[in-house]
Parts: C-alpha cells; structure tokens; sequence
C-alpha cells in the first residue's frame, strides 16, 4: 500500500500517503485504522475482501448500496446559520437543520468511529486550479472510498504530502441518526454544514449521496463567492474549432447520448463551472444509469466498465459473473461509476473554452414543441427556471398519461440558492459572450404521445449538428405563436414540415388546445418563481392562443 506505513499514534495504525500537514486529528476524528490514498487496485481487492462486492468478468467491481438505492431528498438538510439564513432558498428542497442538531451528530459520528478502520480520500473537486475545492473523504467502507476515487480528482502524490482540505465529507453507512433527538426525519441523512465545511453522511450506502452533496457545495460556494456559474449539464469541445457546447436536461431526453459525440471531446457529462475564462469539470469521472445498457447504443460507457469501475445493484446472468443490465429485482436506477479516462474521446484536463451554444433538451409528451428553437435571452432564462421535460405512461407506476415535470435549473434537488439567482448569472454570460440558446424538443410530433411519433434522434443530431457548425445562423426564421420563441424553417438533412410542429398535426384546433394546455402548465409552475423574477424573464413566458382559448375552456 503505497508500499510504507505512514506512522502509528495514539495506538492509531496509518497507511499509505498521508498529508504531513493535516491529519485525522485536525479534525477531531481518532479511528483504529486509517487508510489513506490508497490505489484503485488496493481499494478493489480490499472491498472483495470484506464482502462489500464481487468481480465481474470485465473486471468492474458490483457492490449493492443496501436499503437506499437512490438518494433520499427528504433526509438532505443544510445548517442554518448566519452564513446560509440570508442566502439559501428554504423550504422542500433545501431543509434547514440547527447547528446544535449537526453538533451532537457529529460528535455521535466521531465516537462511533473510535474502533472503526477508515479510508482517506484526499482530492480536488474541479479541474480549473483557481476554483477547485480541496476535498478530504472519510469512508467506512473501501468501495465508497473508490467512488470517491473515481468521481473526484485524484492530485499528485507530491500534492498529497502537505495537503490541506477545504471541506471534508464523513460518510458512514452503519451510523444511524436517533429521530427523537437529532433533529431529521428518520435513520439515514446527508448533511452540509457551510461554516464548518462538512459533509456528514450516515444510515445509507447510497453512494451519490457524496457526488450531489459537493455538487451542492460547489453550487452555493462559486456563485456567491467566486462568481461562477455552476451547472448541472454535460459538456463537449470541437476537435478543430475546440468550440464549447453544454447541454441541459433531464433524465430521458438524452443528455448523455448527444454529449456523447465521436467527433467531439467530451469535458464531462454531469456538473461542470462557467467562469469568465472557461468551462470547467467538477469531477474526475462520469456516474451513468446501466438499466438496460447495451455495447450497439452505448458503446463508450459499455467499454469503460473495466477495471476500476463499480456497478451498483445490478444482477449476475444466473451461474455466470456476466451483468444482467435488464434485471431490475433490486432497482431500475442501477448506476456505474468509472474515471473519465476510461473514455476514449475525453480532455485532460476537463477545461473547455466559452461556450458558443447551449442546448436545454426536453422530451415533449404533447408534441407542440418546435424540435429546434432559438430562445431569447429572456426565454432563457425562463426555461432555465422551468427545466420542463414529461413523463411517459410506462415509465412510472400509475403514469398513464404524459405528467409535465419541471426542475428548476435542470438539477433542482442541488440548488441551494434562489433559481432566478442562477437564471441571472446564465442571462449575464448569454449577454457578455454572444451564446446561442437552443431548446431542442427529442419528444412527440405530429401528435401527443400514443397519437404522434418520436422525433427521430437522426433528426435531432442533424439540427445539433448545424447549430454547432453556424448553418443555422443563415436561414430563414418564423416565431412560435405560443413559445415566442424562433423556429428555423430550413435545416440540412431534415424534413421542412418536421420543423414545424403545427404542420406535423392533422388538426389545428387539436394542436392549440394542446399547445395552450402546456402553456399553462408552465405558468403554473412559474408561479412559486413569479415574484422573485424580473420583467425581461417573464417576458418569456409561453403566451396562450387566444383564438383558441374559448373553445378550449368551454
């Protein structure tokens, strides 16, 4: 293990590259024995070791996360105090919990894992060095320890010696919260402490709990102090132009699948920083879904479930040690986690230029949606805000029509602030670098879903394709008489008519009363926002059609 033993003190037994700076005991924190910055390789065999999971025949690492096999963001609190009171956005999604509450925790944590053997992650989120946070992880377990590997970026070992963190993550499974007492709702939590620069995590091996905890981090700490854009996006560079592209979206509307571009380079595919200089990665890897992954539709995840990658819940084909992606008997959201390296097409380091376009991608279920338009800057910003896709009848229990969704900023359970406050920033740097804003629509046309059909993704490339390439800065334009928004009417290697959701529908009347339905959907949602937002983003609000509006209401 890193082949020397760090040192023994006070009958606490340490191995591998330990910082000489700032050790457990800065943090109050005495263990039995504490592993630290220990290899992909070391934490693999550990983990098979203790039980916490099995190699499969790609050698990839299975490992189950136990009761929660997702978050929990009802058990996601922040502490209030003179820091946060002023700053974060209460209520449903940020929970606030008392200092006092996260004291005693913290102090039960800490007696907990007195006769505890450890594993210590020093490591950066981010990979601009001017705005990176300094990570220490402190597991119970190896396998958590190797997500934390693999998400986070590993520094170099002469880095190692005199690091310092800047916040630390604590994150033991077996440790559960008393309800009566604590403060929380039930035995598991995930707690962000902002003054004391803490993470604690206790009652679930959910694993995510550590990747969204830093992301939320990150998201109150670069706006508020450093002025940068945090981003729940996927991100990817020309491999001649080196221009930058981001995309927005939500689960199902194929976020990964057009990031993921063979003749580009990919940045990062989930959490990424707006600076004024660049596009930064926060993470040293890449944590996708496996239900139903398949070599033929997702060929760069399929080949980087190797060595040093860990699947979560997933299922042996019986007498085999071959991955049943199908096999859902413990959850539909199985996940791998891997370092980015292991995608052949990314760039080290994750940096990419200004972004020249943006894309927020929807899946419409109502088929009214443009598949390509070009917002405004207050359009925007207003579905910036909304971050509307639909549910599909199937994907859900009980969802036997499309459901709108909407989450605020496309990741609104890791938002600490206000959405309007990010909304601004986004229209601030729209404005200071001359971006185009694309709301691109992989969902229904010629009809709502179980009428209409899906657009088709050769369709949805061709239009990404000349966005990115500036074909589409040269052609004709007609606005959407409920969206608002600019409408191409041509684009190479695409049907003109397709361009146009209106044309796709057999009957106008039944096109409006559709369209009119999910403009008011999106009204409603905005509602919570309406007084926070200024006038340039309510101007751009989906408008109803009034000649239809009558019959409609009738």
């Amino acid at each position: 293990m890193h082949g020397h033993l760090a040192s023994k003190t006070h009958s606490m037994q340490e191995y591998g590259l330990k910082s000489q700076k700032a050790g457990l005991e800065s943090a109050g924190i005495k263990v039995k024995k504490a592993n630290w910055n220990l290899t992909a390789a070391e934490l693999t065999e550990i983990a098979v070791r203790n039980g916490e999971g099995h190699l499969t025949d790609t050698g990839a690492l299975m490992c189950d996360t136990g009761k929660f096999t997702g978050r929990s963001p009802k058990d996601r609190f922040i502490v209030k105090d003179d820091l946060t009171k002023d700053d974060v956005w209460w209520g449903d999604i940020n929970i606030p919990i008392s200092p006092e509450h996260f004291d005693r925790l913290h102090t039960k944590m800490i007696g907990f894992l007195e006769d505890k053997e450890v594993y210590v992650r020093d490591a950066y989120a981010g990979a601009d060095k001017t705005h990176r946070l300094k990570l220490r992880v402190i597991n119970t377990m190896a396998w958590h320890n190797l997500f934390a590997y693999n998400m986070f970026i590993t520094p170099p070992d002469y880095k190692l010696e005199d690091f310092e963190p800047n916040f630390t993550i604590i994150c033991c499974p077996g440790f559960e919260a008393d309800p009566e007492t604590d403060g929380v709702r039930q035995s598991n939590f995930a707690i962000v402490n902002f003054t004391k620069r803490m993470i604690l995590i206790g009652g679930t091996g959910y694993s995510g709990e550590m990747k969204k905890g830093i992301f939320s981090v990150l998201n109150f700490l670069l706006p508020t102090q450093e002025g940068v854009l945090p981003m729940h996006c996927s991100a990817n560079m020309g491999i001649e132009e080196r221009d930058t592209a981001i995309f927005f979206g939500l689960s199902g509307t194929g976020k990964t699948t057009l990031s993921a571009d063979p003749n580009r380079l990919l940045i990062g595919d989930d959490e990424h920083g707006w600076t004024e200089k660049n596009v930064f990665n926060f993470e040293g890897g890449c944590y996708a879904k496996a239900i139903n992954l398949t070599e033929e539709n997702e060929p760069d995840i399929w080949n980087a479930i190797r060595y040093g990658a860990i699947l979560e819940n997933t299922r042996f084909i019986p007498n085999t040690r071959t991955v049943d992606y199908t096999n859902v008997e413990v959850t539909e959201n199985t996940r791998v986690s891997y370092p980015i390296d292991h995608i052949r097409n990314m760039i080290n380091p994750s940096i990419g230029g200004i972004p020249k376009n943006i894309f927020f991608l929807t899946c419409d279920a109502f088929g009214v949606m443009p598949p390509i338009q070009k917002l405004s800057k207050g359009q925007a910003m207003y579905h910036f805000i909304s971050g509307y896709t639909s549910k599909v009848a199937g994907t859900e229990a009980g969802v036997t029509e499309p459901q709108p969704v909407f989450s605020a900023c496309f990741g609104a359970p890791f938002m600490p602030l206000h959405p309007t406050r990010y909304a601004e920033m986004l229209g601030k740097k729209m404005e200071e670098n001359e971006v185009n804003v694309w709301l691109v629509n992989t969902g229904w046309t010629g009809g709502p879903y179980g009428v209409g059909s899906r657009i088709k993704l050769k369709y949805t490339r061709a239009m990404i394709s000349a966005a990115l390439s500036g074909v589409l800065n040269n052609v004709g334009y007609r606005t959407h008489s409920i969206f608002g928004a600019e409408m191409p009417l041509t684009c190479p290697e695409v049907p003109n008519e397709i361009l146009s959701p209106r044309e796709t529908w057999k009957n106008d009347k039944a096109f409006y009363e559709k369209a009119n339905e999910l403009a008011r959907r999106f009204q409603t949602n905005f509602d919570k926002f309406r007084e926070f937002a200024n006038e340039e983003i309510l101007q751009g609000e989906p408008k109803e059609n009034l000649n239809y509006v009558g019959k409609i209401n009738a």
